[in-house]
């Protein structure tokens, strides 16, 4: 592909969007966004979830880093403030949610971790209501309780008694990392204009510095971690962090915010089947009532919102 062509594609309207090619990249994003949660599975079996977050972090920054030079991007001078406003976002909407969620993973199947932070659109929605100008509806306050309850489902035994499950600590972990998700969302609509696809690289190269750094302070691991470990960091830094950013952008240029919305409902569904394919994870009756409850509150939270115009 050429670089003119390439431009192209990332700056051509909604309508230019043909349908084939919309399903491809919907299906892409499914896949990747739901593997993440099974490449960190498999990852924090081999290597600490910090040098894991390390790891992808380098190597999508230099995947981005790479796409931003080919398309004719610029990136600021290091004096410029929206460096620290990037600093800020890839803190919250990368390193310390990578670091809650692979950490929770340790013990929290990859399919449950899935529907925790699937539950993140919920958390935006309290948070918008005080820093910025999106108020609380009663849709949306019905909709924050029955999501709530959702999640709370998740913290239940089986048998749905009021103790609290063995891991409970892990999954509140995941639970801190779908809120840092929910922190960046909010915090990504006052940040200084900038192209979408310069800010997310800037957003990576903090991320990536601070992570090693914070690695390091850890130790430096004695041995090269196994195969398995190495694949499941550059699948997350290639796959989940790089190329689903890229194409994340374009989707969003193509077609609005409200789409990628919908494709977020289906992550968590290809992450409990990959799971249960791949890692054989056990099923879990209260995971599904889960999830089905967290999209309700999601999807009646929505109702009586403006609808986004596509760009």
């Amino acid at each position: 592909m050429t670089l003119s062509r390439l431009r192209l594609l990332t700056t051509q309207t909604a309508e230019g969007l043909s349908k084939p090619l919309f399903v491809a990249a919907a299906l892409f994003l499914i896949l990747t966004w739901g593997s993440a949660f099974t490449l960190n599975s498999v990852g924090v079996r081999y290597m600490t979830p910090i040098w894991l977050v390390a790891m992808r972090l380098l190597i999508g920054a230099t995947f981005l880093i790479g796409y931003v030079q080919f398309t004719g991007g610029k990136f600021p001078k290091l004096s410029d403030k929206r460096w620290l406003w990037y600093f800020t976002l890839g803190m919250t909407g990368m390193t310390l949610p990578f670091f809650f969620i692979s950490t929770g993973q340790v013990d929290v199947d990859s399919g449950l971790a899935a529907i925790i932070v699937g539950a993140m659109p919920i958390m935006t929605i309290i948070l918008a209501h005080f820093f910025t100008d999106e108020r609380l509806t009663l849709m949306k306050s019905i909709g924050f309780f029955i999501g709530f309850i959702g999640i709370v489902i998740l913290f239940l035994p089986e048998n749905f008694s009021l103790e609290l499950i063995s891991d409970w600590q892990s999954q509140l972990l995941i639970v801190l990392g779908a809120f840092c998700y929910a922190v960046t969302t909010v915090a990504a609509k006052r940040a200084p204009k900038t192209p979408s696809s310069v800010g997310a690289a800037m957003m990576l190269i903090c991320a990536a510095i601070v992570g090693l750094i914070w690695a390091l302070f850890t130790g430096i691991p004695e041995t090269v971690p196994a195969m398995p470990g190495l694949l499941s960091a550059m699948g997350l830094g290639i796959g989940s962090t790089a190329l689903a950013t890229i194409l994340y952008l374009y989707v969003i240029d193509q077609t609005g915010p409200s789409v990628l919305a919908k494709i977020n409902y289906f992550v968590p569904v290809a992450s409990v089947v990959l799971g249960i394919w791949l890692l054989r994870e056990p099923f879990s009756w209260r995971m599904v009532i889960s999830f089905f409850v967290i999209l309700c509150g999601i999807l009646i939270a929505r109702i009586g919102q403006p609808k986004t115009v596509s760009p």
